[in-house]
């Protein structure tokens, strides 16, 4: 008997898929089983979205199959495809899970039987560019005036016979020189570069045509080679390419210095037409009578003008003397008014300073009178100064110690010389110096009285 963990076991239902879980792993193993292929078909419904992705039916007689191409890769198509056009994808095979619908993720696009050569004509234009060749800053200009035009064509081809028509209609004045080359073919890209490097080298021309009726890309292959596009670059004459119809492109179009949509466009620009230049020799030519007239006409005019100011040579003479008296009456005047200018300043001159000039002998009175009042004055403070120091040393004689000395006085003074004035000072025994009018006396003391003693 079974317990119940066993029953819920032997009866688990399988697991349940979402819708969502559903599409995915089916969209995982398409693109597991199916890797990036090259499908053929025809384009409908084809729309582009604001996003820039595009949307469309890739179709054939039998089926049909949803394309999406998303704005990453379409910027890179080189075209916008259109409804009926026959076009090869590489796609990536998936299913869109929000509707469940099987479709194909494109990746690249190109035009149906184009192929690999217009892969490879895509590559080189890329690679010539890069390069340079196409840039406009390397095309020349035509010449103005073209009298030789070379052609590199094929003499069998209807091009040839297009441009010779279209020349001996509008330029029949022109020269034309033919470099044969094969237009079509195996080494055909050989042989037009070598006849483009052969116009090159022998500069025989103004400006050279390289030209082809329409065909096929396969057909206009020749001028797509890499080798035909330098030699055309290199050319130092002026290249016009006028290869196939109106809507044909081709790598010579890009290296030419001009392109043209057919050959006998070519033509038309290589050469303007002689009535042109008839016309405009003829308006040239009344320009140039009317500036001759002109100048004639302005030449008379000088020359009347001229004749009426031309004189005699007695007459020049006369009129050079008259001016070479006015420039000498002139420079006098100029010599004068200088002259008599400094005059003038000088007489001026000499009166300022004869009314600042000062008084000498004014002024010597004036000098000896102040001597006489200055020898009074410093004799009288002399005679002052005598006097009074006069009475001065007689005050200063009676003050005099001789006088006193004279007057029978005498000054005693112990042994070191200092004057005694009291009876204290002196010591009994001790020697003294008296000092008379007239000499002094040394005395030794036997004793000492006071006066009031």
């Amino acid at each position: 008997m079974l317990n119940d963990n066993d029953s819920d076991t032997a009866y688990a239902a399988p697991p349940v898929l979402s819708v969502t879980a559903l599409n995915q792993q089916v969209a995982r193993l398409l693109e597991r089983s199916f890797p990036l292929v090259w499908i053929g078909g025809e384009i409908s419904n084809f729309t582009r979205a604001s996003s820039g992705h595009w949307y469309f039916t890739l179709k054939d007689d039998a089926a049909q199959v949803r394309a999406v191409m998303f704005r990453s890769r379409a910027q890179y198509a080189g075209f916008v495809p259109r409804e009926g056009d026959k076009v090869e994808v590489r796609a990536l095979v998936t299913l869109y899970g929000a509707r469940g619908d099987y479709q194909i993720n494109v990746e690249a696009i190109r035009r149906a039987g184009v192929g690999q050569l217009y892969e490879a004509f895509l590559r080189l234009k890329e690679k010539l560019a890069n390069q340079g060749l196409f840039d406009q800053e390397r095309k020349r200009a035509l010449p103005l005036f073209t009298r030789s035009i070379g052609i590199v064509t094929s003499p069998q081809a209807a091009a040839l016979r297009d441009v010779l028509t279209a020349l001996k209609r509008r330029a029949p004045h022109v020269n034309i020189v033919l470099y044969p080359a094969p237009v079509q073919g195996q080494f055909a890209a050989d042989k037009i570069a070598e006849a483009i490097m052969t116009a090159s080298t022998r500069a025989e021309v103004d400006v050279l045509l390289v030209v082809r009726g329409g065909g096929s890309i396969e057909d206009l292959w020749s001028f797509n080679e890499e080798c035909v596009a330098r030699a055309i670059a290199a050319c130092a004459i002026p290249v016009i390419a006028g290869v196939g119809h109106e809507t044909d492109v081709t790598i010579a179009d890009f290296a030419a210095d001009m392109r043209a949509a057919t050959p006998t466009a070519a033509a038309e620009l290589a050469a303007t037409p002689r009535e042109d230049w008839l016309a405009s020799l003829s308006a040239d030519a009344l320009d140039l009578r009317r500036a001759m007239r002109r100048q004639l006409s302005e030449a008379n005019q000088g020359l009347d003008n001229l004749s009426r100011r031309l004189l005699s040579p007695t007459a020049q003479i006369a009129h050079q003397r008259l001016k070479l008296r006015a420039m000498a009456a002139s420079l006098t005047h100029a010599l004068r008014v200088p002259i008599n200018r400094g005059g003038v300043t000088l007489a001026q001159l000499q009166q300022r300073w004869a009314r600042h000039r000062p008084d000498l002998r004014t002024l010597r009175a004036q000098i000896m009178s102040e001597q006489r009042h200055l020898n009074a004055s410093v004799c009288s403070q002399v005679k002052q100064r005598r006097d009074a120091l006069t009475a001065l040393a007689a005050q200063l004689e009676l003050l005099n110690p001789q006088r006193t000395l004279e007057r029978g006085y005498a000054i005693v003074s112990n042994a070191q010389g200092q004057a005694l004035r009291a009876p204290g000072q002196i010591k009994a025994r001790s020697a003294l110096t008296v000092r008379l009018a007239e000499g002094s006396a040394e005395v030794r003391v036997s004793s000492v009285q006071s006066v009031l003693e």
